[in-house]
């Protein structure tokens, strides 16, 4: 699989959870992250994930930049989602087959803080 980002490489990580192991797809290059439906909601509690988002975040907002992005198991266009508890958050979805995370938004995914609650008012305020 190619990243829907950059083009590069996806290679497969697999994580160790209570209930199994999950396979997910990392970007060679970008370190973008590739989630199958439900498996980031399934990582997000688990603590054996905190090292799959190795990526710089600083490398990962500038293809925030990039739109129009397919999806790397159908080819349709992904839709730009902002997350229901972290409205700053966006990332990219296809509803059938799953998501793209830029390096470091999974890492922000799987940390709700205070501060990330002052940045959804933040956003939902920029966005009216």
């Amino acid at each position: 699989m190619d990243c829907p980002k950059c083009n590069s490489k996806m290679v497969e990580r697999s994580v160790e959870t209570l209930h199994g192991t999950v396979e997910i797809d990392q970007c060679s290059s970008c370190h973008g992250l590739w989630f199958d439906n439900g498996e980031a909601e399934q990582l997000k509690s688990s603590w054996m994930s905190d090292f799959l988002d190795s990526g710089d975040p600083r490398i990962g907002k500038t293809y925030n930049r990039v739109r129009d992005i397919q999806c790397p198991r159908c080819s349709k266009a992904m839709l730009k989602v902002n997350d229901s508890h972290q409205p700053h958050l966006e990332y990219e979805a296809c509803p059938e087959h799953g998501m793209f995370m830029d390096a470091g938004e999974f890492t922000d995914y799987k940390h709700e803080t205070l501060m990330d609650i002052f940045k959804g008012l933040v956003a939902a305020m920029k966005r009216r």
